[in-house]
């Protein structure tokens, strides 16, 4: 069940990222409605999984890439419709890799490392989606260009966050070295 939840959030993927690039695609409301049944769906699969006794590393790995790959194709379709920076979707393509490399290999774990500011910035990456996809209301009048410049400003505040995050991931192992292999001892 708790997999059914992400393969939804999986299958919206496609069809959010273009009508974030190209806003007529489909209503505002439905877009909206998408990106609620997305966020419902992160918040309870992981929920679901653990009163079913079903979370695996596997599990977890397939519900953090759908994640991953939700907001970066959306905020790549906003960024196309010059409504995010283009900066922040590269970004965080560079901070999953770095999770999963260091998690699986530098780590040496069978499941994913999650970080503090990781962790945060995977939350806050669904904030400027629901602002913009409610900036193209026509019932919001002049809050919508408001709402459409927050939505932007908090695509730029997200690049320093996910700097910083992709920093502090590269100094980790300083403060705790991996586990080594012990072949390679």
């Amino acid at each position: 069940m708790a997999n059914l939840l992400t393969a939804i959030r999986l299958l919206i993927t496609v069809p959010v990222a273009f009508a974030f690039a190209w806003p007529e695609l489909i209503a505002p409301v439905l877009l909206f409605v998408l990106i609620l049944i997305a966020i419902f769906s992160d918040y309870f699969d992981g929920i679901v999984a653990r009163r079913t006794n079903a979370a695996s590393a596997t599990g977890q790995l397939f519900d953090h890439t759908t994640d991953f790959l939700f907001v970066t194709l959306s905020l790549a379709g906003a960024a196309y419709a010059n409504q995010a920076t283009a900066l922040l979707p590269v970004l965080i393509a560079v901070a999953f890799a770095q999770y999963v490399l260091d998690s699986y290999f530098l780590y040496r774990d069978k499941k994913l490392r999650m970080s503090f500011l990781g962790r945060w910035n995977g939350i806050f990456y669904f904030v400027p989606l629901v602002m913009i996809s409610l900036s193209r209301f026509d019932l919001l009048g002049g809050l919508a260009p408001l709402l459409a410049d927050a939505a932007l400003y908090l695509t730029y505040a997200l690049v320093i966050s996910t700097i910083a995050s992709i920093v502090d991931r590269a100094i980790a192992p300083l403060r705790s070295p991996p586990v080594q292999d012990s072949q390679t001892c």
